[in-house]
């Protein structure tokens, strides 16, 4: 089971006492935002792609939305998620608990900027019940085969 898989991960590096499980899904930001008690935007969404049919993941906050325009310029390629199956054959966690960490070694990890303005994020934690509390820079560590931070959303930010 993928928790299980990321539970050993957390386990190596101290934290797995922070994972978080519950009694109801939080495979949705809508759902995560009641099941940990926190805004939605506080949610770290994992987005999974492929570019050069390869795996990526791209850890964004929970009112964030992928801007197809900044998406391309980064990666050179239109933004297309992967299905169901390729997630769960690809990056191994199911949608729902798709995240940044126990990750095989040709997925890459990107942090969107949405991110940095809090002080702490929920990202899920390999289930569609689960989540851990990371600081940014906790999540930049913890993240499997992290690349770099990334500017790819809109809809985030408030006007000034």
């Amino acid at each position: 089971m993928s928790i299980e898989k990321v539970r050993a991960y957390f386990q190596r590096l101290g934290v797995a006492d922070r994972i978080r499980e519950f009694e109801v899904s939080s495979a949705t930001v809508e759902l995560a935002e009641v099941a940990v008690g926190v805004e939605g935007a506080r949610i770290a969404k994992s987005l999974s792609f492929k570019v050069e049919d390869k795996p990526i993941i791209v850890v964004v906050a929970g009112d964030a939305k992928i801007d197809n325009s900044k998406y391309k310029a980064q990666f050179h390629t239109k933004a297309k998620m992967l299905t169901h199956e390729e997630a769960h054959s690809l990056i191994g966690h199911d949608v729902g608990g798709v995240c940044s960490f126990a990750l095989p070694e040709d997925v890459k990890v990107y942090l969107d900027v949405s991110l940095k303005r809090f002080e702490t994020v929920f990202p899920a934690a390999g289930s569609d019940n689960s989540a851990i509390e990371l600081t940014c820079e906790e999540l930049e560590k913890f993240s499997s085969n992290f690349v770099e931070w990334v500017d790819v959303c809109k809809a985030w930010q408030t006007e000034n």
